[in-house]
């Protein structure tokens, strides 16, 4: 691992924007054995994954930075950058499902949508006037299920990115829907593509009865399910994408298999499998119910069933695709996971990051809509968390995020860090290849990418092999920052 000293005084610099890392303290600057990290993530299996970091209240709690000083670092964070991806949260469900992690409010902020939408709005102009017009290289509509507003409040949202930002050649517009809006309410799916959306991607995450009752999700059912597929289509949509989960105490492979056949006979272009993560959702108890072996032997169901079907992923990677040249997934998730694309996140909870830092939204923590609207309301940077990172927090994240797709892009992390990955990481990649976890690759993903210069990505990458796939959550715990990997060890689950 790169010592303190090293990581404080490196910089890189990429057009306009200089780089500089905060200094790693004490607990981000000691080594373990790779054999009790390895150990740990295995162990902890329900925690060691993408969604990175790991009880960051206090493993970076030395990082935060105190709130008046929030929008200079927000500044200086994005300055120089010549395109980000943009992220529009829009946090409404009728319901909350059970097994649901994510920012959501509750029913009675239902009958709010208007002043969130006015309120969203405005915060797109508050980043104008802060960042500039920057461009944007790809942009996701996320929730919640941004479907559910009023698709004139979509078109409202769009016209003002679109006037205060630039859209680039390639940024193609993705957004969420559920089963039940699209079957019952066709016109929005009609008016999104009028308004240039290209991709939609539909949550089934399980199809058995019983079980969608159990994760108080009864009324999005496979009634729903051709009928919305069927309306997609109509609309013009011809890049579909279909969510599906496993890892549920109640699934058995019997009720996973009839899962997946049931997607793949709606014929989707991608299927993204969604690992239970079962912190901060109503159902948190019963992870231990759910043992590692359950999980990977769906996921090795998923795999056997997905690719007979004529869907492909390399080992790891969670988005299967019929579009070999495709990543499956959006422009903006395809630019975070192989170059590490800064991303600035806009609505209640949402994340933003850069080179040098993360932050969440307000309301993230109470997953009520009232203090972020107040802040907007306010003039006030809508930021709950800042967090200026050293350079070994950024790239624990920006892998731990490339894990979606089971590879890290070797020349993209160098452009990003300006360190070969094998320097940066001089125990974690020996123990990966000595174990046969990952190989070198050429990857077939991210051909259509370029870096900051214009020119295009190499395909050299550090892949996940099957065994390395297999054991996921010991593998990618390696690349973690020494403050998470400690708390892992240390935590027995």
């Amino acid at each position: 691992m790169v010592e303190s000293n090293s990581i404080h005084s490196m910089q890189t610099k990429h057009n306009h924007h200089i780089k500089v890392w905060n200094r790693p303290v004490l607990a981000d600057s000691q080594t373990f054995q790779m054999n009790d990290v390895f150990a740990a993530g295995e162990r902890n299996h329900h925690i060691s994954n993408t969604a990175y970091p790991i009880a960051h209240s206090t493993t970076w709690k030395p990082y935060r930075i105190a709130p008046p000083q929030i929008k200079n670092h927000v500044q200086l964070a994005f300055e120089g950058l010549d395109a980000i991806n943009l992220y529009s949260h829009i946090p409404f469900c009728e319901t909350r499902c059970y097994f649901c992690e994510y920012t959501v409010v509750g029913q009675k902020e239902l009958n709010q949508t208007v002043e969130y939408m006015q309120s969203l709005n405005q915060e797109v102009l508050y980043y104008r006037s802060l960042l500039g017009p920057v461009a944007i290289a790809g942009f996701d509509i996320g929730g919640g299920t941004p479907s559910f507003v009023s698709s004139d409040l979509i078109a409202e949202h769009l016209e003002l990115i679109h006037s205060n930002f630039r859209l680039t050649r390639d940024c193609e517009i993705s957004i969420e829907t559920t089963p039940k809006i699209a079957s019952n309410e066709a016109h929005k799916l009609k008016h999104y593509h009028n308004l240039g959306i290209r991709r939609i991607s539909m949550g089934i995450q399980v199809a058995e009865p019983n079980l969608l009752k159990i994760l108080g999700r009864s009324e999005n059912g496979i009634v729903h399910h051709s009928v919305a597929m069927e309306h997609i289509r109509d609309a013009g949509f011809q890049n579909v994408n279909l969510d599906l989960m496993y890892g549920f105490a109640n699934q058995d492979l019997n009720s996973w298999e009839h899962t997946l056949l049931h997607a793949i006979n709606l014929k989707p272009e991608s299927i993204t499998l969604y690992r239970m993560r079962y912190k901060l959702t109503r159902i948190s108890e019963q992870k231990n119910l759910v043992s590692l072996q359950q999980v990977r032997d769906q996921a090795k169901l998923a795999k056997q069933i997905l690719t007979t079907n004529g869907y492909y992923a390399n080992p790891g990677k969670n988005t299967y695709t019929k579009r070999i040249v495709d990543t499956g997934t959006s422009t903006y998730l395809t630019k975070r996971v192989i170059c590490g694309t800064p991303y600035l996140g806009i609505g209640l909870g949402a994340q933003s990051f850069t080179h040098t830092s993360i932050s969440y939204n307000s309301g993230s923590a109470g997953k009520n809509l009232s203090p972020y609207i107040n802040r907007i309301q306010n003039n006030e940077i809508p930021i709950q968390d800042f967090y200026d990172l050293p350079a070994i927090q950024m790239m624990a994240k920006m892998i731990a995020v490339s894990f979606y797709f089971g590879e890290i892009n070797l020349y993209a992390f160098e452009s990003k860090f300006g360190v070969k990955l094998e320097i940066a990481y001089p125990d974690a990649v020996p123990f990966v290849l000595s174990e046969g976890l990952m190989e070198y690759t050429s990857s077939q993903n991210g051909s259509e990418l370029n870096l900051e210069n214009g020119s295009a990505y190499p395909k050299d990458c550090l892949s996940l092999t099957e065994k390395g796939a297999l054991h996921f959550n010991g593998t990618i715990a390696l690349f973690f920052a020494p403050s998470i990997q400690s708390y892992l060890i240390d935590l027995k689950e």
